[in-house]
């Protein structure tokens, strides 16, 4: 089985996302996808809701798909990098392949990662282009690992989760989110 780690902070899960998961696993890149939230201790992100908020947002989308699941490994009182994550996430599943979901914003910037190069020679990873970055320059600069980088053949969508955030109390919000989602948001008074 193929099994594909998507990580991020999901803060909040949008639609972008679940169209991610779903255009891998219909396009038979995927078997499974794990949804891996970014704890709050992880220094890049200052912005971070409570990790059970994130969670359960997490929880109301992938619930609904068979081939989805959640993991809170990195939810915990310390920092966890990417590579304690997808080693975990090999000795859950020695029998499986892990493969790592990953924007083209992540991969220009993978070499300053914890053993990020290491991650890119041990593992293979499903690229999802983002409309700004340009991916010939990104693979040239990787190009020993060329053999475990695949780009996804997938429409480009600018939306994301600082977008939501910015703009929650916008009517067309709504649509860019599941519905479960956005009631929750709203319910909770987040991101206001």
């Amino acid at each position: 089985m193929r099994i594909g780690v998507f990580g991020g902070s999901f803060n909040p899960i949008h639609k972008y996302h679940e169209e991610i998961a779903t255009h891998l696993i219909n396009n038979k890149y995927l078997d499974k996808v794990i949804f891996v939230p970014t704890g709050s201790k992880y220094h890049y992100k200052n912005n971070l809701i409570s990790d059970s908020k994130r969670l359960d947002m997490l929880k109301l989308v992938v619930d609904k798909y068979p081939e989805f699941k959640v993991d809170n490994y990195e939810l915990k009182d310390h920092e966890v990098h990417t590579c304690e994550t997808l080693k975990y996430l090999k000795e859950e599943n020695p029998e499986d392949e892990i493969v790592f979901i990953c924007g083209t914003d992540n991969l220009t910037y993978i070499d300053s990662w914890q053993d990020g190069l290491s991650l890119l020679e041990n593992y293979k990873f499903l690229i999802i282009k983002r409309d700004t970055d340009e991916i010939g320059e990104i693979l040239n600069r990787y190009h020993k690992y060329l053999d475990n980088i695949k780009v996804v053949d997938m429409d480009q969508n600018s939306l994301s989760s600082t977008y939501i955030r910015n703009n929650i109390s916008l009517p067309e919000i709504k649509q860019h989110l599941d519905i479960d989602v956005y009631n929750y948001i709203i319910e909770n008074n987040l991101y206001r």
